[in-house]
């Protein structure tokens, strides 16, 4: 039985392999659906969240609702908890700072937690 060498093993890929066959690329494309635009899929927005506040700081609260208000959700529970400060500064950010233009409404659920409708983002 004879030995392939390199050469031998370089010449039977070149005439298996031809990667110009116009018949073999198109197969493939049709396969792959490529003739197709794919487009990226889109993120799923929820339309309700629920943001837990206990145990933030103030600068985390700010920042974690923040990020709510600009995600896309319309609407939220956020917790703030019955007493303490992020209970009274989370009226007061969504009336009279840089997150009011965020909201549509807000009202307290019970003594501890708001239910926040957010405008329609325009992203």
């Amino acid at each position: 039985m004879k030995q392939l060498s390199d050469d031998d093993i370089l010449s039977m890929l070149d005439e298996q392999l031809n990667f110009d066959n116009d018949s073999i690329r198109k197969q493939v494309r049709a396969e792959l659906k490529l003739s197709r635009r794919i487009l990226p899929e889109k993120e799923s927005i929820p339309n309700h969240k629920t943001l837990d506040l206990h145990q933030h700081t103030e600068e985390q609260a700010w920042q974690e609702i923040m990020e709510l208000a600009q995600s896309g959700t319309r609407n939220a529970t956020i917790i703030t908890g019955a007493s303490g400060i992020l209970h009274n500064k989370f009226p007061q950010w969504a009336s009279e700072s840089i997150l009011s233009p965020y909201i549509s409404s807000y009202s307290p659920i019970n003594n501890g937690s708001f239910c926040v409708k957010f405008k329609k983002s325009s992203h």
